[in-house]
């Protein structure tokens, strides 16, 4: 019999459990900041397997485990996608673990007229910010530009995108959220806005700062699973039908696979494929080419960008995560 929650389990694998005192997902303060708060830390270092009775799942929380969920065959969508993920798991940073993704045919790049229309999207985005000599890039610039690409109109810039069509490039809110951090990150490194203005290898270099930005702050921070027979993993074993939360946030940053894990770092040297996801994936591509030319728009239309006096982004945000707000002056 399939076994989801720890009183049907042998006393064994209970201990397993998160209890009283003990973190969990829904604690107070959890989904505001889950790193400054220390959980997934915590998590990951005194419960690699822990069970959350308010999210009704097991918990994992180290990257080799979540790695294993998202790429092992005993490891299916949840809750009733019955096709393993196989060697081509859903992007971490960009699709929920319940959209279906279709990459385009040998890995393609977005069609001209796609590359096109972002990039010119981009730009009358920026150019209006400009000319008010700043504004909040998250209300004003985030949610429009993939709306853009999402072939959707902008019949008032300050009214709410109408959503796109299926697929996991339809859906924008996510693509909303990682370019926000993208450009938070870019924003708190003057150095890296100044080598992606102009420098060589400015397309390498925003290319590798948007796979760390899925890295060290990924729109999606819990991608569900369902286990198709017992599975060990680090702290226990899983039985079979359990459902799983993956904690993706928690993953990228785990000390034990990548050095400096808190720190923005687009040139490290153990940046990791999984992060971003299949080649091909639409949605992983659309995010980056928003990435790519929204930056280059704002710092063409903006050339002495910088934060608000005073501004601080803060993220927040439980399933998916990304800065509330943008504050940005021109010069």
């Amino acid at each position: 019999m399939p076994a989801d929650r720890p009183e049907a389990l042998p006393a064994a694998r209970r201990r397993h459990r998160l209890a009283g005192g003990h973190p969990g997902l829904l604690a107070p303060g959890a989904a505001t900041d889950p790193y400054r708060l220390r959980l997934y830390r915590v998590l990951r270092t005194d419960y690699p397997l822990g069970y959350d009775p308010g999210l009704g799942a097991w918990l994992l929380s180290r990257y080799a485990d979540v790695a294993l969920a998202l790429t092992d065959r005993r490891f299916t969508g949840y809750p009733h996608d019955g096709s393993p993920r196989g060697r081509a798991p859903m992007p971490l940073g960009l699709c929920r673990g319940s959209v279906v993704c279709t990459p385009l045919p040998g890995g393609g790049v977005p069609g001209p007229g796609t590359a096109s229309f972002v990039e010119r999207t981009a730009y009358v985005l920026a150019r209006r910010i400009a000319g008010r000599g700043g504004a909040d890039l998250v209300g004003e610039f985030c949610r429009w530009l993939p709306a853009g690409a999402a072939g959707l109109s902008y019949p008032d810039v300050n009214a709410p995108p109408r959503r796109g069509a299926g697929g996991c490039a339809g859906p924008t809110a996510l693509r909303e959220k990682a370019l926000a951090s993208f450009l938070a990150n870019m924003l708190d490194a003057p150095d890296l806005l100044a080598a992606a203005r102009s420098g060589p290898g400015a397309g390498a270099l925003l290319g590798r700062s948007w796979a760390e930005t899925l890295r060290r702050d990924p729109p999606v921070q819990i991608v569900l699973r369902r286990t198709r027979a017992e599975v060990a993993v680090s702290g226990g074993t899983l039985p079979a039908g359990a459902p799983v939360a993956c904690l993706v946030g928690a993953a990228g940053r785990d000390p034990a696979r990548f050095g400096a894990p808190d720190r923005f770092d687009p040139l490290r040297a153990d940046a990791d494929a999984l992060i971003t996801g299949p080649a091909g994936c639409p949605a992983a591509l659309l995010g980056r080419l928003e990435a790519e030319q929204g930056l280059r728009a704002l710092l063409t239309a903006m050339p002495g960008i910088r934060w608000a006096d005073g501004f601080r982004p803060v993220a927040g945000g439980f399933l998916t995560r990304g800065p509330r707000a943008l504050l940005v002056r021109a010069s």
